[in-house]
């Protein structure tokens, strides 16, 4: 079986994760999916492009937020402060709604804080005076639905990284990974696309853990539409 050739945007950039060098590991980890990515830190200059459908697949690694919570990012706000412009929601929505795939990593869940729509069209959000991590270390991960294309056969793996807690989960499917008992990755159907939200990937080496690169590119080829036994063979 054949795997498609699919255009993949990863937009990206923000503080605190090194995100230049993660996003290109992201790259590098989908290639094997039949994936090619552009990753850019440019969100406005792609917006008309997203929706102009130029692209099959667009992930959001990034951390790209208004910043205003905490005076600690007040330093940081020139640079990286962000607001989400119509544009750019439109741009989202209607890529996913007449068929694109959206897949969202690790801080994806912090972006874009002014959208409401966000948490609910990504399936999960953070809760700023709820959602909390530990701090980067090690952690299991483990599978919570073995049928599912992404998870079947994805034994319980060591990873160091960041275990998201208390997340606004907003959708109803079924969690496929979790830690310490938390859910960390959901995989639903929007429109007529797709959308996966993994919380996992604080940095190049935990979008590279063997296992969870697997995940990540069984999640691409299930964003894409990939028949479940290309997906599972992945």
């Amino acid at each position: 079986m054949t795997v498609a050739s699919a255009r993949n945007l990863i937009l990206t950039g923000g503080i605190q994760h090194d995100f230049a060098a993660a996003a290109i590991a992201l790259a590098r980890c989908l290639e094997p999916a039949g994936v090619t990515s552009t990753i850019s830190e440019d969100f406005d200059g792609y917006w008309q492009r997203i929706a102009a459908g130029e692209f099959e697949l667009v992930t959001i690694y990034a951390l790209r937020w208004r910043m205003t919570q905490r005076a600690k990012y007040a330093p940081h706000r020139a640079r990286w402060a962000y607001e989400l412009p119509d544009l750019g929601r439109n741009a989202l929505v209607t890529h996913v709604q007449r068929g694109g795939g959206l897949l969202g990593l690790h801080t994806a869940a912090l972006c874009f804080d002014t959208w409401d729509a966000w948490p609910q069209l990504l399936g999960a959000g953070w809760q700023w005076d709820a959602s909390h991590h530990p701090d980067v270390g090690p952690m299991q991960v483990e599978s919570t639905a073995a049928t599912h294309p992404i998870t079947m056969g994805i034994k319980p793996f060591a990873t160091v990284d960041e275990t998201y807690h208390q997340l606004d989960v907003r959708t109803a499917a079924p969690a496929l990974l979790s830690s310490m008992n938390q859910p960390l990755l959901w995989a639903h159907e929007f429109g007529a696309g797709r959308v996966v939200y993994d919380a996992l990937g604080h940095d190049a080496a935990a979008v590279t853990q063997q296992e969870h690169a697997r995940v990540l590119r069984r999640c691409a080829a299930w964003l894409l539409r990939q028949p479940d036994q290309l997906v599972g063979a992945l």
